[in-house]
């Protein structure tokens, strides 16, 4: 697929992509270059209610929210 840069930055993702990716409008992504230098599209849409249950029952109690936010990050990065 191509798509135009506009002189704005911005860039229409295709349907078929948006729809791969279930994003939809208001729906964030996150933009990763990786060793290759290739970029990833990754989509920022779960809910609280997909992130239910990621994290095991074994993990150490009173984690910081710093470690919270780092394992569901972990957890979903390549959803």
């Amino acid at each position: 697929m191509i798509a135009t840069l506009t002189s704005k930055g911005q860039i229409t993702v295709p349907k078929s992509i948006r729809e791969k990716l279930h994003i939809s409008n208001g729906d964030k992504v996150d933009f990763r270059v990786n060793s290759n230098g290739a970029v990833e599209i990754v989509p920022i849409n779960s809910s609280i209610d997909e992130a239910y249950g990621c994290l095991s029952s074994k993990i150490k109690k009173n984690l910081s929210i710093e470690e919270i936010n780092k394992t569901i990050a972990d957890r979903f990065k390549n959803i």
